[in-house]
């Protein structure tokens, strides 16, 4: 039995498709991100990057203890590997499948998210349109790789529907809230619509974890106590000796 911490964003929705997708059984841990769920000490043991989502395995294939698992494409590994579907492991077939599943850890999900992030900044932190102009940008480049990639080959990695896909679609599944017009990528369109009619994704997408915090209903104090400790955070000092 898979144990995913898990809060339905893109990046947890990653993991809950190739979940859906092997129909294998999991548990969903709910990680309210909102809350700050993930300093916890206990969620820290198993993700000391204080980030969902993160796996435990319960059953790994050596049959020894419990394998915990963070960074969703690392999670997303192990699955494939253990599960022997979605990865293929040849040589060439493993890193076709490795190099895309790196390429949206370093890129599209990191970008995609600074983009949201400096799209929404309160106007007291002074003019962001020079961060905002830079990540709309590299958002709508990132559309192009895809559309590029996609104009000869049916899926991101090549023939076979892969981890590559599903790692890829979620960050996608917003295009119109990020500012892209699909109609200047028709390639990646008939790839997006694809994945989106697939009933494991459709599934992937709709877990959810339990009611999200209305900011509306918190008082001032638990607004700046909640923002002190989402944003702008700085090294945790080591356990003491």
């Amino acid at each position: 039995m898979y144990d995913i911490h898990y809060w339905p964003t893109p990046n947890g929705k990653k993991v809950t498709i190739l979940l859906e997708e092997l129909g294998v059984p999991y548990n969903v841990v709910p990680v309210n991100i909102g809350k700050g769920d993930q300093f916890t000490d206990d969620f820290l043991k198993i993700n000391p990057n204080n980030r969902m989502p993160a796996l435990v395995d319960h059953a790994p294939k050596d049959g020894g203890a419990p394998v915990s698992v963070f960074e969703s494409g690392a999670i997303m590994m192990y699955i494939a590997e253990k599960e022997g579907r979605f990865w293929p492991q040849d040589v060439r077939g493993k890193y076709e499948v490795t190099q895309w599943v790196i390429w949206q850890m370093a890129n599209q999900g990191p970008k995609t998210g600074e983009r949201g992030h400096f799209s929404r900044v309160d106007p007291k932190h002074g003019d962001q349109s020079y961060a905002q102009r830079r990540f709309n940008d590299e958002v709508h480049r990132m559309y192009g790789v895809l559309n590029n990639r996609l104009y000869d080959r049916p899926y991101v990695a090549g023939d076979a529907y892969s981890i590559a896909d599903m790692i890829c679609y979620p960050w996608t599944a917003s295009w119109e809230l990020q500012g892209i017009d699909m109609g200047e990528f028709k390639y990646f369109k008939r790839w997006f619509d694809e994945m989106a009619a697939r009933p494991a994704v459709q599934k992937g997408m709709a877990v959810t974890a339990g009611p999200s915090i209305d900011p509306a209903t918190l008082t001032p104090e638990e607004r700046e106590r909640l923002t002190k400790l989402l944003y702008n955070q700085r090294a945790r000092p080591a356990p003491a000796a």
